[in-house]
């Protein structure tokens, strides 16, 4: 391996990456930041022929390293913190833990070859910053080595990773707070794909609505407020639409319930516990319920005999081997969060290009949820009726509307959009 120490060998790297194909990984300096708001410790390049390691922030750096332009499509191990944080500009990135999570549907675990120096380093100096700066250079080359023997097989692979860019985006946008800017962190490689979300302590995908917790998220701007816009009856929509089934303009949860001939509430609770707990024989002849039965039984037998199914937007495929401990209602269960969060990432994809020019920003997004922090004086009631019609995608998604000062003070508005 070449330690990248001086120009000489700094000006003969820059040659290499105009002229091939490589495998990039990053060491960020502090272990505990947000990559958004770190920096770059030292980078490493894995060509067909040699690899390299470079010193950038780290103590044994020998001078200043720009950035590094690229016209080819690059590997890397994480397209998200590329995204915030990189030494390299590359019009394609390819990220290779997102290639073995759709050929395993596993994350890959990142630490598991850290060496017992940077075990040592962590435990023992846990509280200083950028600690991997000094850790030595020749440990983070065996960590990189080990690492890139693992991401080989999958330099082959592609798949779509129009969910990385998405994520990134809203990463990248921050959530304020009273005492400042934090990051969240989306999590994409999970069983089902419903993306997880937590970063400094913080679960942003299951901020609690009732103590108080969520007070502390505020606006950014002079005069701003948080808007948040929630899909009514998502999943039942979501499944409804699939499998072709029409419900009536108005409530989706009264129209089941007024088929069961209970209450509101009644029939949406027992509506949740069909679609997630199973159908029950008593309910098949239900006219919705009875094609989500025969949806399932169709991915089920699928399922047995193709070894996998496709989900329907991104084709991503989840193979029967690497979820032995299946069954139908579980399977389609999966298939429910891909849909919902496959549906979710196409819609976010039209929105974010369609307003990246506003001053208004896409903080969070959970599951069926949307939050912004809203720039009235800028942007205008016109940048929320935007918003919503692009969420609602054409009226199949109809949302309800919320606005407040916090995100805990928050109070619905949604009639203020019906003409």
């Amino acid at each position: 391996m070449v330690i990248v120490n001086s120009k000489e060998k700094w000006d003969t790297l820059q040659k290499v990456v105009n002229q091939n194909h490589f495998i990039y990984l990053q060491m960020l300096s502090d272990v505990n930041k947000h990559p958004k708001e770190n920096r770059v410790s030292c980078f490493y390049i894995r060509t067909a022929l040699r690899e390299y390691i470079v010193p950038v922030n780290h103590n044994e750096k020998f001078g200043t390293i720009e950035h590094i332009k690229v016209n080819k499509d690059q590997f890397v191990n994480d397209l998200k913190s590329h995204k915030h944080n990189t030494m390299i500009n590359s019009d394609k990135l390819v990220d290779l833990s997102w290639n073995h999570y759709m050929k395993t549907n596993e994350s890959y675990d990142n630490d598991k070859h850290l060496t017992p120096a940077h075990h040592w380093y962590y435990r023992t100096h846990y509280d200083k910053d950028n600690i991997n700066d000094v850790i030595p250079l020749v440990k983070h080359a065996e960590y990189f080595k080990n690492v890139s023997d693992d991401f080989v097989p999958y330099l082959n692979d592609e798949h779509d990773q129009t969910i990385l860019e998405v994520l990134s985006n809203v990463e990248n946008n921050g959530v304020e707070t009273i005492d400042g800017r934090v990051y969240s962190e989306y999590n994409p490689f999970t069983s089902t794909g419903r993306p997880s979300n937590r970063f400094g302590g913080l679960n942003f995908a299951a901020l609690n609505k009732k103590d108080g917790s969520r007070r502390q998220f505020i606006s950014r701007f002079n005069n701003g407020v948080l808007v948040e816009f929630d899909y009514d009856a998502y999943h039942p929509r979501l499944i409804g639409n699939k499998i072709n089934y029409q419900f009536p303009k108005g409530s989706v949860h009264q129209h089941l319930a007024d088929l069961y001939g209970l209450s509101y509430d009644e029939g949406k609770a027992l509506t949740f516990k069909y679609l997630y707990g199973g159908i029950t024989d008593e309910i098949k002849d239900n006219p919705f319920f009875s094609k989500v039965d025969e949806y399932i039984q169709e991915l089920w037998n699928g399922w047995k005999k193709d070894k996998k199914v496709v989900s329907d937007i991104y084709n991503r495929e989840i193979y029967r081997v690497n979820l032995p401990d299946m069954n139908p209602n579980k399977l389609f269960n999966y298939m429910i969060q891909l849909m919902e969060t496959e549906k979710n990432i196409e819609i976010l994809n039209k929105l974010i290009f369609d307003i990246e020019d506003k001053s208004s920003k896409l903080i969070l997004y959970n599951y069926d949820a949307f939050l912004f922090d809203f720039d009235y004086k800028k942007d205008g009631l016109e940048y929320l009726k935007k918003v919503k019609n692009i969420l609602e995608d054409g009226g199949k998604y109809p949302t309800r509307v919320y606005m407040g000062d916090n995100y805990h003070e928050m109070k619905e508005i949604t009639e203020k959009f019906i003409v």
